[in-house]
């Protein structure tokens, strides 16, 4: 692993502020993020909204992509997919991201999302990464 939580942390505030959710932990080909909910993520009708489901994925995955190659500012999300299970309950959300594929060019990496307190997920986001060249190997 190339970098731990703490510096993970350090570097998304540096680097991308206005990414979801705090980093609880990183590890080999994981991440887990929680993104304490508050009204700007409801919709309406009272419920989190697409979105915000989406970008706590989205940065679950980079997360777990800077955890096992290191500071890779330049690595892009280009496919994302979200399944939308269950409405989620207005509460923490907390997000396992797991890497499928960690390549030289490509990640592959899946995220299930829970409501805090609850065990079945309200939403399951898989997601493609383009890593700079060299990005790999340290360069």
């Amino acid at each position: 692993m190339e970098m731990d939580t703490a510096e993970v942390r350090a570097f998304l505030e540096e680097h991308f502020p206005q990414g979801y959710g705090r980093v609880e932990a990183v590890g080999p080909m994981t991440a887990r993020l929680r993104l304490a909910v508050g009204d700007e993520h409801l919709r309406p009708g009272g419920t989190v909204s697409g979105p915000t489901m989406m970008g706590l994925a989205d940065t679950a995955l980079y997360v777990a992509i800077l955890a096992n190659l290191g500071p890779v500012a330049l690595a892009v999300t280009t496919n994302l997919n979200a399944n939308f299970l269950r409405r989620p309950a207005v509460r923490d959300l907390i997000a396992e991201a797991r890497m499928l594929k960690l390549g030289k060019r490509l990640a592959v990496g899946e995220v299930t999302i829970c409501s805090e307190g609850f065990e079945e997920p309200v939403c399951h986001v898989t997601a493609t990464y383009s890593i700079p060249p060299g990005a790999a190997e340290g360069g």
